[in-house]
């Protein structure tokens, strides 16, 4: 294990915990969340696997949203193209990123695939995998490096633009 980390959810209860790991083809993600939204608890664990530039490979989300279980794969194909559960989702060539929205612990991967210094940014549109709706999507983000550990990150199409801290406090590999 290279490190963890747990982290407490300002916007509803809940709690994540991560580990990075390294695997014989990069680098491995896994975690646990458990949290209540719209009224439900939701426990979603997942596995994520890079390769050594931090390019996604597969994102696994297996547990439940309230009464709905949840099993999904997520893959990048040779073609640079992507599937869900085995059914190929179209439009999502330019993601090098697996986005799980319920952790931040997904980020960690696209900065350091990004490996932005001080004063730069740029964006990174991800494949967003929505647990709960079970859907594979592209999202436009862009990330900012503002100080050594800060990074402004925004989705503009899903949420404000918001200062995330490196509460990814995973080591910088």
């Amino acid at each position: 294990m290279i490190g963890g980390i747990l982290w407490r959810r300002l916007d509803v209860p809940g709690h994540d915990a991560c580990r990075l790991l390294r695997s014989d083809a990069g680098w491995q993600l896994e975690g646990a969340a458990a949290f209540r939204h719209e009224r439900n608890p939701r426990a979603p664990g997942y596995r994520v696997a890079c390769d050594e530039a931090w390019r996604t490979s597969e994102g696994r989300v297996s547990g439940w949203i309230g009464s709905q279980a949840v099993e999904l794969i997520a893959r990048r194909t040779a073609d640079r193209g992507w599937t869900l559960n085995g059914v190929v989702v179209p439009q999502l060539e330019a993601c090098f990123d697996l986005d799980l929205g319920f952790t931040p612990a997904t980020n960690l991967c696209q900065l350091r695939r990004l490996a932005l210094g001080e004063g730069e940014g740029a964006d990174s549109p991800v494949a967003w995998l929505d647990a709960a709706a079970g859907t594979l999507d592209l999202l436009h983000q862009r990330y900012e490096r503002r100080r050594l550990e800060t990074y402004w990150c925004e989705a503009p199409s899903f949420w404000p633009p918001a200062l995330a801290r490196q509460a990814l406090r995973l080591p910088i590999v």
